[in-house]
């Protein structure tokens, strides 16, 4: 079995690598059923790649004050003492273990289990697994998974107990060791297929992956697992490059339309009232480069809110349409959807509109509209079809599909983008956009198979945003909050006050930094308002994702025509909302969103004539990570500055969500905050192979185990 088949990437635009043998034929099918239940490993593979989280050592006992409450531990104690009583009211009996880690104390306790007290004697040393709870003010393990340490002789019991021992990531019912009795099962039957050149590992003072595989998992001492974490580092880092790259190169053989200069996009230039911003043509050029260049665009276009993607968009249909191709624009939310419909007909123009036959297809739309628009799609009357899921609906069909452009990416998995590019008859022109800065060493490692062009100026007109932190413990500044909202409405402006929850109900529990207050609700919110003095006689609407379609259309409508005051919102109003008349953003219970999150929303503003303000409430304690967050943001503006410093906050779990781009994160040891230069070096590494060719092997060997996979299913 070949360990480099589930290292990397496992799943890359098709390429499918084997995972090795399932676990029940190892296992047996009772034990594999509740790894895959209780870790998600179904297979031999992601068993070996389930690596330890840290390394303890027998004669080294663990810090008992320090355990989480509510979280499973795996602790190395001491027992001192053994006492087991009825109990009261009922039969039974309960056993309690006290166990030490030399200052602090925890109790065991088994109910019903008295013949344990053979087992669990006074001084003996082993490894206790289970949840941690509280009980009459001490911590304690309910029932607890053991296995305690045999006992040996001195020379013996020195090496023994300076033995690393992997502690891996468990749940309640599989504690650590039954993971690492697995895994040493696994490694015993398992051999190990190098596929990387040994003068790459030599060169850079690394170990084969057969000896790196082996000693994360078995180390003999600390060097051991440095060594081997050394290693797989690189080796994931430089097949996931490789796999990246070989990825970009293939889509490269793919033939595609060739779209030249177009009459339409030069008439549209020349109707617009502004110009470009130099980013705006340095794109707009890299763009007419991959649609004259015969294979499919593949191209990501990030920045900031307000920076232009749009308008760079529609430029790209209207050479697409110059040639009679249409084009689909893929929004994640009907409200986004609607934003780009208007603002595309008015950025367009009466003359353009009409050409393009514009429609827009959304699953709240009446049965006649819905028909009338998949004809005209069916029919290729509408060059330009903007929508929702509803688009890549099986009965939605088009005439001459020649490009995609779908609007935060990050929204949608691979599954559904590949649905809507399906719909074309050749490979299609796919150019997607995010207003979510991403740092460049999570660009590489996660978009490494795309293009990436980033806007980073503003569109001049664009005003200024200041924002504030307001804490909560200062009713004072609380109360200026609604008065400086009031003075905002009284210059004939609006407001946005934007609200973590629906309703109160929803709220399960507060995070690290916050109080145990339940977090705003926008219909508790939106009812309080109305009796705000700050706001008497202000008309306040509410928009949410529970509402029906119609009524979040029709709120919507009535903001942006001037109609409402102020909108309490969910963050459903997060991208696309364009109000230009919107001056004020009140976010409450600010320390629940993250700092791209509250960038997003903060960009809602400011998009007219007038300034705008952000106003923060949060009731975070000064110092913790979500202060922080709160006070990078109201330190800048510069989104590409507040990524970085997100992703060094949060780590790239959170960055990027367990699904960004639709690709599950494959990152097992690699840290795009801490290895940024690997993931760099790597990256220079795997261009220079294949552009030498040397990696030929490597893409034989993949191409081999892609038609094993698909021959076994």
């Amino acid at each position: 079995m070949s360990l480099a088949k589930y290292l990397g990437p496992r799943l890359q635009d098709g390429v499918v690598l084997d995972k090795g043998r399932k676990l029940s034929e190892l296992l047996g099918d009772r034990t594999a059923k509740s790894f895959a239940r209780h870790l998600g490993l179904n297979f031999e593979g992601e068993l070996l790649e389930h690596y330890p989280r840290r390394y303890a050592r027998r004669g080294q006992l663990t810090d008992i004050s320090a355990l989480p409450v509510g979280e499973v531990a795996t602790v190395v104690g001491e027992v001192v003492k053994v006492s087991s009583r009825f109990t009261k009211g009922r039969a039974g009996s309960i056993l309690e273990v006290v166990i030490t880690d030399g200052s602090s104390l925890m109790a065991l306790a088994f109910f019903n289990q008295a013949w344990r007290k053979d087992q669990l004697k006074e001084g003996m040393r082993g490894f206790f697994s289970g949840k941690v709870g509280m009980f009459s003010g001490k911590l304690q393990l309910t029932h607890p998974d053991y296995e305690l340490f045999e006992e040996t002789d001195e020379e013996q019991a020195k090496a023994w107990a300076e033995l690393p021992i992997p502690i891996y990531p468990a749940s309640g019912t599989i504690p650590s060791w039954k993971i690492q009795k697995a895994v040493a099962l696994a490694l015993e039957s398992s051999t190990v297929e190098e596929l990387l050149d040994p003068v790459l590992l030599v060169k850079d003072k690394l170990i084969s992956l057969t000896e790196a595989i082996t000693k994360i998992h078995l180390p003999q001492r600390d060097s051991d697992f440095l060594a081997a974490r050394k290693s797989l580092k690189y080796h994931e880092a430089l097949l996931l490059q490789l796999a990246l790259l070989q990825s970009r190169a293939a889509k490269e053989t793919d033939a595609a339309l060739v779209l030249g200069e177009s009459q339409l996009a030069l008439q549209f230039d020349k109707q617009l009232d502004f110009d470009y911003t130099e980013g705006q043509q340095q794109v707009i050029s890299e763009i007419a480069g991959d649609l004259s260049a015969g294979h499919p665009m593949h191209r990501l276009l990030q920045g900031e809110v307000g920076s232009g993607k749009t308008v760079v968009a529609l430029r790209t249909v209207l050479h697409a349409a110059s040639e009679g191709h249409q084009s689909a624009l893929l929004a994640p939310t009907e409200v986004l959807a609607e934003q780009h419909y208007n603002s595309t007909i008015k950025t367009l123009g009466p003359d353009l509109t009409r050409q393009l036959g514009v429609r827009l297809l959304k699953g709240s739309l009446a049965a006649p509209e819905r028909k009338r628009a998949m004809l005209d799609i069916a029919s290729g009357k509408c060059l330009l079809a903007i929508g929702t899921h509803a688009l890549i609906a099986e009965k939605v069909s088009f005439a001459d599909l020649g490009l995609v452009i779908i609007d935060e990416q990050h929204r949608f998995g691979v599954g559904q983008r590949e649905l809507l590019r399906a719909k074309a008859k050749q490979p299609p022109h796919v150019l997607t956009m995010t207003a979510t800065p991403i740092p460049r060493t999570v660009a590489i490692t996660t978009f490494g198979d795309l293009d990436i062009s980033t806007l980073t100026e503003l569109p001049a007109g664009r005003q200024e945003i200041e924002t504030f932190v307001v804490p909560v413990g200062q009713p004072a500044l609380v109360s200026r909050v609604w008065a400086r909202v009031s003075e905002e409405l009284a210059a004939g402006r609006q407001a946005f006050v934007v609200c973590p929850r629906i309703v109160g109900s929803e709220y399960d529990g507060s995070i690290e930094g916050e109080s145990e207050t339940p977090p705003a609700a926008s219909e508790e919110v939106f009812e309080s308002l109305k009796r705000n003095p700050s706001l008497a006689g202000r008309s306040i609407g509410l928009l949410h994702g529970q509402l029906p379609s119609e009524e979040k259309s029709l709120v919507m409508e009535a903001f942006s025509a001037g109609e409402l005051d102020v909108l309490v919102s969910t963050t459903v109003i997060e991208v696309g909302v364009n109000v230009p008349n919107a001056t004020a953003m009140v976010i409450l219970d600010a320390d629940r969103f993250g700092i791209s999150q509250l960038h997003q929303l903060r960009g809602r503003v400011g998009r007219g004539s007038h300034k705008g303000i952000c106003l923060l409430v949060s009731s975070a304690e000064a110092g913790t990570l979500a202060s922080q967050r709160l006070e990078a943001l109201a330190g800048t503006l510069d989104g590409f500055k507040l990524s970085e410093l997100d992703l060094e906050l949060r780590g790239e779990g959170d960055v990027l969500g367990d699904n960004q781009s639709g690709r599950r994160s494959q990152l097992k040891l690699l840290k795009v905050t801490k290895d940024a230069e690997l993931i760099k070096q790597a990256r220079d590494i795997a261009q220079s192979l294949i552009t030498k060719g040397l990696e030929e092997r490597l893409v034989a060997k993949l191409a081999q185990l892609q038609a094993e996979a698909l021959e076994r299913s």
